[in-house]
């Protein structure tokens, strides 16, 4: 994917992230055992495909944050309403807004993964499950670029998955560092190194590996 090197420019101004970045922190902060007011969650496809096949009715709608910026040329028809009704196209949610069934909807997802989107589920308040699963990229996308521009997505996404490393078939390629949106991964004088802390499980490096030297594990803690 390519982005524009200008982006800082063209993206939400410091005022409306710093709104968005104090929401989600105070979300966060709030005890467990309190009503928050939202989560976000990084999703890798398994899941998300249990998510699709549990959902009455799909709606897939372009990326409001790429239409409104377009910075990259990352595909559009990516975010996937799950758990709404059918009316959700009539209540004028989404852009472009149009039904697909599972198997559409999956197509899209591996679509986006193959692009090097993070999929990422937004649940909101008094609702179990997710509504929202937007493929996000972090040049356009307020959520995740917000939030790699602030240094705070620790602090705002959980995920029960990490990636896992076998250093003995690691070929040091440097092909899991260009996919990386999170930063946990280097290169440092042709070695890689890194660092689970900033691993949220989003499984796009592991699908590149050429060794098949990473592999998603369930999270210690969450």
């Amino acid at each position: 994917m390519e982005h524009n090197k200008s982006s800082k420019r063209n993206f939400y101004s410091d005022e409306e992230l710093d709104d968005i970045a104090s929401s989600l922190d105070f979300v966060t902060t709030i005890p467990v055992n309190v009503e928050i007011e939202a989560e976000h969650r990084v999703f890798d496809v398994t899941e998300v495909e249990a998510l699709l096949r549990s959902s009455k009715y799909i709606f897939l709608n372009d990326c409001g944050c790429r239409v409104r910026y377009n910075n990259c040329d990352n595909p559009l028809d990516t975010c996937i309403a799950v758990n709404v009704g059918l009316d959700y196209p009539e209540r004028g949610e989404g852009i472009n807004s149009r039904r697909v069934t599972v198997e559409e909807a999956l197509d899209v997802l591996r679509r986006s993964h193959e692009a090097g989107l993070v999929h990422m589920a937004y649940v909101g308040k008094g609702e179990e499950k997710p509504q929202l699963i937007c493929s996000c990229c972090p040049c356009c996308c307020h959520t995740l670029g917000g939030l790699l521009h602030y240094g705070i997505s620790a602090q705002v996404l959980t995920s029960k998955l990490i990636a896992e490393d076998e250093a003995q078939k690691c070929i040091s390629c440097g092909k899991c560092v260009e996919r990386c949106v999170f930063g946990a991964r280097t290169m440092v004088d042709g070695a890689l190194i890194y660092d689970e802390s900033r691993c949220f499980g989003c499984g796009l490096c592991v699908s590149k590996c050429p060794t098949n030297a990473i592999k998603l594990v369930k999270r210690q803690k969450i």
